[in-house]
């Protein structure tokens, strides 16, 4: 009885500690949740609510704009998450066991873009990219090369974001991969240059199996970070030319701010949940297996 009192006891003092916390995230998280779940089964206009089924759902997938901002939705997590793995790990298996202040170095510099803010950054990559005076297009005009207009092309606009918003990202995968690859055992390595193994081979048969938990968690908050992709499209494009650029996200603003459609906009948001679950609990699901 003693015993069980007191294990009682350490219950309800972990319960405690971790309550603060928790009350937080039903407030902030599970709660907004639930509430555009329920608002995505309504037509809101101003404070008046008409609840309409799964009209708001039937609106979406009339709209061949929207079928376009989950196309170009796509496109961006699949590149951005694929350039942002492969090229972090390159980069990362190439430099974490040289010199401290050498790795130190390279951790730094490409960690400088993700310290700047994302509108800042948009802001810059704006100005190099206008095709009236930016310096790209000044540079082409200088060599005689017709008008750049990177972003006013239909075929170009989706590689320049990409683009952008990897080079700005790309530096946090970086540092958690050379974080995961110090802490590898080095008797690994000497066991491998014992055995005469290359570097290909140490980086393909032991660094890359090893970090494979921090590959999961890298593609995982990309994927959530690559759909909620907003400010790089409102700075340098606004969804276009001709919508050649939208993304799920900036319909949902669209819908939400400037056409007054919350129902709508509530509806895209639980479509992208959807989206967010299905890409990010296979990921999860072979890590925990993997543990």
């Amino acid at each position: 009885m003693k015993l069980r009192n007191h294990y009682l006891r350490e219950n309800i003092t972990g319960y405690l500690f971790i309550l603060p916390q928790l009350l937080l995230f039903l407030l902030f998280v599970v709660y907004p949740i639930l509430e555009g779940v329920r608002l995505s089964l309504y037509k809101v206009q101003y404070q008046q609510e008409t609840f309409v089924g799964f009209d708001n759902y039937v609106t979406l997938f009339n709209d061949p704009v929207f079928f376009k901002s989950i196309v170009n939705t796509v496109i961006f997590v699949v590149f951005i998450v694929l350039l942002t793995v492969v090229f972090s790990l390159f980069a990362a298996s190439s430099v974490f066991d040289k010199n401290a202040k050498y790795v130190s170095f390279i951790r730094g510099s490409y960690y400088i873009p993700v310290m700047v803010s994302m509108v800042v950054m948009s802001m810059v990559w704006s100005f190099l990219l206008n095709p009236a005076n930016g310096l790209i297009s000044y540079a082409a005009r200088e060599m005689d090369w017709s008008v750049v207009n990177l972003l006013g092309n239909k075929s170009t606009v989706l590689p320049v974001i990409i683009f952008v918003t990897f080079a700005t990202n790309v530096g946090q995968a970086i540092i958690l991969y050379i974080a995961s690859m110090i802490g590898v055992p080095k008797d690994l390595f000497e066991a491998a240059e014992v055995d005469g193994a290359s570097r290909l081979q140490v980086i393909f048969r032991i660094l890359i199996p090893l970090v494979q938990p921090t590959t999961i968690y890298i593609t995982i908050i990309n994927i959530i970070a690559v759909l909620k992709i907003f400010v790089v499209i409102q700075l340098l494009t606004g969804g276009g030319p001709n919508n050649a650029s939208v993304t799920m996200m900036y319909y949902l603003y669209n819908n939400a701010f400037k056409f007054n459609q919350l129902g709508v906009a509530s509806a895209v948001g639980v479509i992208m949940f959807a989206i967010t679950m299905l890409l990010s609990v296979p990921q999860l699901r072979a890590l925990f297996k993997d543990k």
